[in-house]
């Protein structure tokens, strides 16, 4: 029996909510206008329409995979991120409305928008270089990556969003194939504890790349082998913005200071809990 707009809706928010997915009523809004090919405004005009036997498919088909806690961004393809649209597969983690602090920060530390070359380190879908060449239209950017696939994806998002003349992406081990200097440097690194990863939610345990997620036995790992090579990857005058998990603030900058490196400052995220923190050469 085809069913309309509201009732397929309705239908698939108790499905959604009984397998425990958060706002199943927006979880379900999203993936049918997904299915019908319409934004959301489009949906709601559509609200009485019939679903036609193809789309019905197709959703079901969505809400069988949230309901098993595939990532929604994973189901759509994409996922917006500074007001920007970025690819996201399998391969890559996918961006955080959290890590946002980072290119505000970047932004707040340079008023006047003057910048010439930003480092992103673990660049996944690159949207942290990404996002900071649209707010520095004189930069040119790096991106590496450990992992080819999240180097491809990236390449294809800088390509998406038409920045391939100022941007580059290259696989490599964090700072190992760098030679010059960079006045700015971005960096989301792992930071989960490997014991705690198998516990994280399903959405993330299960569908997010490990090597995107485990920071070792204290989530630190990242830091200690990146901290001691800033004073050779910054420019002069240049600033390194790291991104951290809650309660790591402590110690890392105890590993900040053994670095010899200056500490400008940590930043707190909308929640109030310490997120970035902003390092200098000595």
């Amino acid at each position: 029996m085809t069913r309309s707009v509201e009732e397929t809706l309705r239908d698939a928010t108790a499905a959604l909510g009984a397998a425990g997915i958060e706002a199943p009523h927006r979880e379900a809004r999203i993936l049918l206008a997904h299915a019908l090919g319409v934004d959301l405004a489009g949906l709601l005009r559509r609200r009485t329409d019939p679903v036609a036997p193809r789309e019905a498919e197709r959703f079901a088909s969505l809400v069988a995979r949230r309901a098993a806690h595939v990532p929604a961004a994973l189901l759509l393809g994409h996922r917006e991120f500074w007001s920007l649209d970025f690819i996201v597969t399998p391969d890559t983690l996918i961006p955080r409305p959290d890590s946002e602090l980072i290119i505000e920060v970047a932004v707040g530390l340079h008023p006047d928008r003057k910048l010439g070359r930003i480092l992103d380190l673990g660049t996944g879908t690159g949207c942290l270089m990404l996002a900071a060449l649209t707010e520095f239209p004189d930069a040119w950017g790096l991106g590496v990556d450990r992992s080819a696939a999240a180097a491809m994806v990236a390449r294809r998002n800088t390509q998406r969003l038409c920045l391939s003349d100022r941007a580059t992406i290259m696989v490599g081990s964090w700072t190992e194939a760098i030679i010059g200097r960079f006045d700015l440097l971005l960096c989301n690194p792992p930071y989960i504890e490997s014991a705690d990863i198998a516990g994280l939610m399903p959405e993330v345990a299960v569908h997010e790349p490990h090597l995107a997620l485990d920071g070792g036995a204290d989530g630190l790992d990242p830091y200690r082998r990146l901290f001691p090579d800033l004073h050779r990857c910054l420019a002069p005058g240049g600033v390194a913005l790291f991104e951290f998990g809650a309660g790591q603030a402590a110690a890392l900058l105890d590993l900040a200071g053994e670095a010899g490196l200056t500490i400008v400052g940590v930043r707190d995220d909308i929640a109030g809990h310490p997120r970035v923190m902003i390092l200098r050469s000595s």
